[in-house]
């Protein structure tokens, strides 16, 4: 409770104002139409908010329980407006064009139906710009294109029902707070006795409020301020302007809407007070970050629109978190700090800006775990996998403040420690993060004494079953279709607690710890025999997905060994094996490998992890085609998914999409669900082209080795500029002649020593 708040049975004083429970006072409702099924959305997103509309920009006013109830504008986990919906005397607009291709802007063209006989169809035009900038911002151009005045009532409806996003995901909740309706001052600076529920209340200021108390007695509001003309009435939460426009004439409306919590600013980032001020801040915001990052361009115009939403997309994805900011997972389910996913998103980038993974490092070694607790699964040591900040954390109704439930975000970020280093030769951070990479490392250590693997476990009563990055319930199932049962080992965590252990050794060399590099070392080898032998399927010449927890095979054929081959635990003749398989036709759709192969009795083409095709899990797997000398296999992946997001909206890569074939002119089969834009999808382009080019970074050492460059057939030229490694920024250039690709370095500012090896 902040000092300000005085809270009665009745009542609730807050900052000078008083509200009441919602029920207390009847509000009038203004006409609205709903439809009677999801329609497609546009989505827009600035560091800790993001809003979804459907394509006329409106929130329809759905309830969780119907229609499309991801709409609407959500900041700490909470939705902040669940109606916003133009309407002109009561009738929906006609929609003529909208896009939200600018990331943290919609743009939104629109005119009126037909409205008796007093007002002819597309008469009215309607332009509405909608930007992100700490709060909520929108402009309406209103123009009379006939060659006669009229006059017409133009309506702007709000509403917030501040429910927690896991509600909007289908978390049943047994109670909620209250929502409540603010009493507004008879005179200035008096409180009045209450409000008389006349239908149609006359406007007495410029601010509208929606408020709610949640179980935790935070008020949380939304405050609604109009701007250049103010509404002539408000209906219920409704507002109402009686419009007369001229022949030809154009009038502007405008209103902000900012969050509170507690009467503190919900969102990190300091609002502007105008849309053209939110809009600048962007721009230059955004301006500021592309002078930072490398800058890739190739031949082609189709391929160089996809870097440059990928570009934006990072841009837009980062996440301020106290004095850090990172990658959120992506949008609308996953905005905000995960472990697995900012880990991965920040490896996939580095030869984009290393500074995500500097601040990614840094962030989840603050929140490392630190006690023994079971229903956040948190341990001394472990990193986290998801923090969540909304009323069902806060009231401890699910376990995300943050809930410590994955088994391979700790080896990732030991992986990313050293990655990093590799690129950078930060000495200081490498030195600051040395007791968190201890402390991570014993995690492991304590976790593998019992079986030799590191597995899972799920222990908290509203934890996930399934802690790997194939996390939903139905997945880790056996060649037969049957669910794992136990504590489960899986393949691909067993590659990156070796892939840890081996470059921390090499890190421990560096520090003169000699005997832990020889221990790490010895178990890194000892490992890997071990994995190679239990692992193994002889009758499928496959690696297993998994080991229950009696230590059975769970042999289904996945992608998740795919995982495996960059990292060096297979024998040669194993890696090979794996590798081969991965293409044939029951995992390789045309765009992609699947998840699960289509012969598995578990196969279901739309299925989350179960048969659907992910973007980062193909980029994972397409490095290890490459690591093991097999380029033309991993360029066929490498254009299957570039094809794949040529199709989407934007040249957007999206979370995943279904498993059905390629066949003859069919398009990529949309996942209904799939975040946009997401994270490690994002980042995928950028470890493709890591791919391609094969650079190898040592910075300590002061070098680049570029080994065996190959650009696809779909490409004849690309450039690097501004590609830091070290101290020294360097451009490269790449050009193929038949099936050879040449490099170049055009420009260096630095020292740096590259080696180009064919």
């Amino acid at each position: 409770m902040t000092p300000d708040m005085l809270i009665t049975p009745e009542r609730i004083f807050l900052d000078g104002k008083t509200f009441i429970p919602a029920e207390q006072l009847p509000i009038p409702e203004w006409p609205c139409v709903v439809s009677e099924k999801p329609q497609p959305t546009l989505t827009v997103k600035d560091d800790d908010l993001f809003l979804v509309t459907d394509t006329m920009g409106n929130i329809s006013g759905f309830s969780i329980n119907e229609g499309n109830a991801s709409l609407g504008m959500f900041c700490c986990d909470t939705r902040f407006l669940s109606r916003l919906e133009l309407q002109i005397d009561g009738r929906s607009p006609v929609l003529l064009s909208s896009t939200a291709e600018k990331g943290f802007a919609l743009s939104i063209l629109c005119t009126n139906p037909k409205v008796e006989e007093r007002l002819k169809a597309d008469t009215i035009g309607i332009r509405r710009e909608i930007v992100l900038n700490g709060a909520l911002f929108e402009e309406i151009e209103v123009a009379n294109y006939s060659t006669t005045s009229i006059t017409f009532e133009l309506s702007l409806s709000f509403d917030a029902d501040f429910v927690d996003l896991f509600e909007v995901r289908g978390y049943n909740r047994e109670h909620r707070g209250k929502l409540l309706r603010l009493i507004e001052p008879t005179q200035p600076g008096v409180i009045g006795d209450g409000i008389a529920p006349a239908s149609i209340q006359p406007h007495r200021e410029e601010v509208l409020t929606l408020a709610y108390q949640g179980l935790d007695g935070a008020v949380m509001e939304s405050r609604i301020q109009f701007q250049y003309r103010q509404p002539d009435y408000f209906k219920g939460y409704t507002a109402v302007w009686q419009l007369e426009l001229a022949a030809h004439e154009t009038q502007k409306l405008g209103y902000r809407v900012n969050m509170f919590i507690n009467n503190q600013s919900s969102s990190t980032v300091n609002a502007a007070i105008t849309l053209a001020q939110a809009k600048a801040a962007e721009l230059m915001e955004e301006q500021n970050w592309v002078q930072q990052i490398t800058r890739i361009s190739s031949d082609k115009s189709l391929f160089n629109r996809v870097l440059e939403r990928a570009e934006e997309d990072m841009y837009l994805l980062r996440q301020s978190f106290g004095k850090y900011k990172t990658v959120s997972a992506g949008v609308p389910w996953f905005s905000t700090l995960f472990g697995r996913d900012s880990i991965i998103t920040a490896s996939q980038t580095l030869m984009l800006n290393p500074q995500i993974a500097r601040e990614t490092l840094m962030l989840l070694a603050t929140y490392q775990g630190k006690i023994e607790d079971e229903w956040r699964e948190e341990e001394p040591g472990k990193i986290l996998h998801e923090i969540r900040l909304g009323e069902m954390a806060r009231c401890q109704e699910i376990p995300h403040t943050p809930y410590y439930g994955t088994i391979d975000a700790t080896p990732l970020w030991l992986m990313l420690y050293a990655e990093y280093y590799a690129w950078t030769h930060d000495q200081e951070t490498l030195d600051q993060l040395w007791p968190n990479a201890l402390a991570a490392m014993d995690w492991i250590d304590r976790n593998i004494q019992q079986t030799g693997y590191l597995s899972y476990q799920c222990k908290s009563k509203r934890g996930l079953t399934n802690q790997g990055w194939k996390d939903s319930g139905d997945c880790i199932v056996n060649r037969k279709g049957e669910l794992a049962n136990g504590s489960i080992a899986l393949c691909e965590v067993q590659a990156y607690v070796y892939a840890a252990k081996n470059n921390l050794a090499e890190i421990a060399k560096m520090k003169k710890h000699l005997d832990l590099a020889e221990r790490w070392q010895e178990e890194a080898r000892s490992l890997k025999v071990r994995f190679n032998q239990d692992f193994w399927s002889e009758d499928q010449d496959y690696c297993a997905l998994a080991l229950d927890g009696e230590g059975n095979k769970v042999d289904s054929i996945t992608s998740n060994p795919g995982h495996c081959l960059q990292l060096g635990i297979f024998t040669p003749e194993k890696a090979y094996s794996v590798a081969e398989r991965l293409r044939a036709a029951d995992m390789f759709n045309g765009w992609g490998i699947r998840t699960l192969s289509s012969l598995s009795p578990a196969y279901n083409p739309m299925g989350y992890h179960t048969g659907s095709v992910w973007p980062h899990d193909n980029a994972m797997i397409a490095m290890g085609l490459r690591s093991l000398g097999l380029i033309d296999q991993a360029l066929e992946l490498f254009q299957g998914l570039f094809n794949m997001t040529s199709y989407q909206s934007y040249q957007r890569p999206p979370e995943l999409f279904c498993g059905y074939e390629l066949n003859g002119d069919n398009t990529p089969v949309q996942y209904p669900v799939a975040c946009s834009p997401q994270a490690w999808a994002t980042g995928s382009i950028f470890q493709l082209l890591q791919m391609i080019v094969n650079l190898v970074p040592d910075a300590q050492n002061n070098c680049l080795r570029i080994i065996d460059p190959a650009l696809p057939e779909s490409i004849n030229r690309l450039s690097v500029h501004n590609l830091r490694v070290g101290g020294t920024i360097l451009d490269l250039e790449f050009e193929r002649s038949g099936s050879t690709t040449a490099c170049r370095v055009a420009n260096k500012r630095g020292n740096l020593r590259v080696v180009i090896e064919a």
